[in-house]
């Protein structure tokens, strides 16, 4: 910026030009981060800088507006300099006004928080730009609120937007919020029911905490909105954001004179709770009077030698059958015990399971827990995997049938499908047998196997005596002995993966796996993934992995990205576990297809994990057909 002699006028257009040429060339940095501080000092106390500044940045062309406005919107230490500097150039100017309403808040996902606050806090800085920062919240809450978008846009992209929410939510003032208080809440409503749709974990918790957010805003006297979830270290930044000072926004690299002044504001605090605080010392004044009527005067029964009675677990599996089904409420202790104990029935006793797995195995995925014990959900699926892998054909065929059966909620369905993939892991992992042959370190010439039970058969204690005195050279590093143990999902896996794929396309009275109930679509197709992995070396593995593509192939469009995860789930479980010569020899056409369609979504689909996957299944392809080139014909 030049100086201005005698209080002569002119032109400082060429200097605008100059700027905008030089940041549009990609020095942005190093112009504007000397210019910026400099303008800073100029125009703290001298208004003429001021519109000097203004003039400067107003004089800039269309055409490398954005870059100019989008390096000082970076560059500036706080809002109130960013106001400072570009005075009222989002009114005059309309690039300007798309750059920053439009571009840096829908269109872009990359800023900063510090960026965010500048951005929004230079609009609420001035009455005349405060109708842009009304305007620009609608927008943010349309997108944020749209069905589609929750379901195209990548996740950070909907965090992006969740913190714009919330940073201009804590702009409002009480007047503005009761305007627009009925927006607010159509908006809220909308959606919250679109995020808790969504199958991915973020997105719903996304979802909760802005609808909390904007019901505490907007509702000040009554009760606000409160939803159940984890709290982690994005949901605490997204709460912060909420609680911030009014006049400016104070990014991290701060004097510490200022940064202790923006420490001082204080967290607001719903009235609610106020309300609740001073309400509290009511209770004593009630009390008072049931004082009276108090059984104080009562001698206590001595309990010091009464112990309490341990309530025996049953001892057959027909026992338990018989405990489970009953309804006498007096057997709530005996019911406990027997969900504990019955796993490990099970274990012991498979002739007796097997004689009434499938019974056992209704029983289980009805039952609801009666008292309040302690890992119940997880006693009761271990229970169902040791009945599955009991009996593994029978109960698998009655848990497949009712997946797709009425009358059944999401969760029972959903546990279906996690107790099919802990029984195939169970079945399709060998046996390990605790032998560990430890190498000593001071006398490693001398192995000696230590024994572990007293009562050892003749040629056991025989191989030992002869193990102690064989001399080794060397052993290398402690290891376990794997006994060899066939694979028992080999046989089964059959009727683990053809029964889930058969009727997906069926729609159900209260099930639509191709309609709104895509989040157990999703676990479906990660427990097909699953086993096709665990079904590797299996006699079906080919006649799976066909069956698998072509149901890949016809939900690969899926709008849902949970879905499309699990579909390309499914294609990395195909390349690893079909035989390289199978797959070449009778999926050629279907593979180049697959290709297409992988490099496509490597492209263009919106979910980094998609993406990413889509590049695994590609290089694992590429290593398919080295394979290939490198057989001799």
């Amino acid at each position: 910026v030049c100086f201005i002699p005698g209080g002569l006028e002119c032109s400082i257009s060429f200097v605008s030009h100059v700027l905008g040429k030089v940041c549009i060339h990609g020095r942005q940095k190093e112009i504007l981060g000397v210019l910026v501080p400099r303008l800073t000092d100029l125009t703290k106390s001298d208004c003429i800088w001021q519109r000097i500044c203004w003039q400067l940045v107003e004089c800039v062309p269309d055409r490398w507006m954005e870059a100019v406005v989008l390096g000082f919107v970076q560059r500036a230490p706080r809002a109130d300099v960013l106001s400072r500097l570009l005075g009222n150039l989002v009114v005059k100017n309309k690039k300007a006004q798309f750059v920053v309403t439009q571009k840096m808040l829908l269109l872009q996902y990359g800023h900063t928080i510090a960026v965010l606050q500048n951005l929004l806090g230079y609009l609420s800085l001035d009455s005349l730009r405060r109708t842009l920062l009304l305007r620009v919240l609608q927008e943010l809450l349309e997108t944020w609120s749209s069905s589609s978008a929750v379901k195209h846009s990548p996740a950070e992209q909907q965090l992006y937007i969740s913190k714009a929410i919330l940073i201009c939510l804590s702009h409002l003032k009480e007047p503005e919020i009761e305007s627009c208080r009925q927006e607010l809440l159509t908006s809220m409503m909308e959606g919250v029911k679109c995020h808790l749709d969504s199958s991915l974990p973020q997105l719903r918790r996304l979802g909760m905490v802005v609808a909390e957010s904007i019901s505490l805003k907007i509702n000040t006297e009554g009760p606000v909105l409160k939803f159940e979830y984890e709290e982690d270290d994005e949901t605490r930044e997204l709460k912060s954001l909420l609680v911030q000072t009014q006049s400016f926004c104070v990014v991290p690299s701060l004097p510490d004179d200022e940064s202790e002044k923006a420490g001082a504001a204080l967290p607001l605090v719903p009235e609610s709770n106020e309300k609740s605080h001073t309400a509290a010392p009511a209770m004593p004044d009630e009390e008072s009077d049931a004082e009276l009527d108090s059984d104080d005067d009562l001698i206590p029964y001595d309990m010091s030698e009464d112990k309490e009675l341990k309530i025996k677990s049953p001892m057959y599996i027909r026992d338990c059958i018989e405990v489970l089904t009953g309804s006498r409420p007096e057997d709530v202790d005996k019911w406990d015990a027997t969900v504990k104990a019955l796993e490990s029935l099970v274990r012991r006793n498979p002739a007796a399971t097997r004689e009434v797995s499938v019974e056992l195995a209704k029983i289980l995925l009805h039952l609801e827990e009666k008292t309040c014990t302690e890992g119940f959900v997880e006693l009761r699926q271990r229970a169902q995997v040791a009945v599955l892998t009991t009996d593994p054909i029978p109960v698998a065929k009655y848990l497949t049938s009712q997946f797709y059966s009425l009358n059944y909620s999401l969760r029972q369905r959903m546990d279906i499908l996690d107790v099919l993939v802990l029984a195939a892991q169970e079945l399709s992992c060998p046996k390990f047998h605790g032998k560990t042959k430890h190498s000593g370190v001071q006398k490693p010439c001398i192995q000696l196997l230590p024994g572990s039970d007293s009562s050892k058969g003749w040629r056991r204690i025989v191989d030992e005596r002869i193990k102690s005195k064989t001399r080794r050279l060397d052993m290398g590093q402690s290891r376990v002995e794997l006994a060899s143990h066939p694979n028992e999902f080999n046989s089964v896996a059959g009727y683990f993966f053809f029964p889930l794929i058969q009727h997906f396309d069926r729609p159900l009275t209260t099930f639509d796996l191709l309609g709104e109930d895509h989040l157990v679509l999703g676990r479906l197709v990660h427990t097909l993934a699953i086993l096709m992995y665990l079904s590797v070396n299996t006699v079906a593995v080919t006649t799976m992995g066909k069956a698998l593509l072509e149901f890949v192939w016809a939900l690969r469009f899926h709008t849902d990205s949970y879905v499309r995860q699990g579909l390309l789930s499914c294609v990395s479980s195909l390349l690893l576990s079909v035989p390289t010569e199978w797959i070449l020899a009778d999926m050629t056409e279907e593979l180049l297809e697959t290709q297409s369609w992988l490099g496509d979504v490597m492209e263009k689909d919106p979910d980094g994990d998609c993406r990413r996957l889509a590049l695994q299944n590609l290089l694992l392809m590429e290593n398919l057909k080295k394979k290939l080139e490198a057989v001799p014909s």
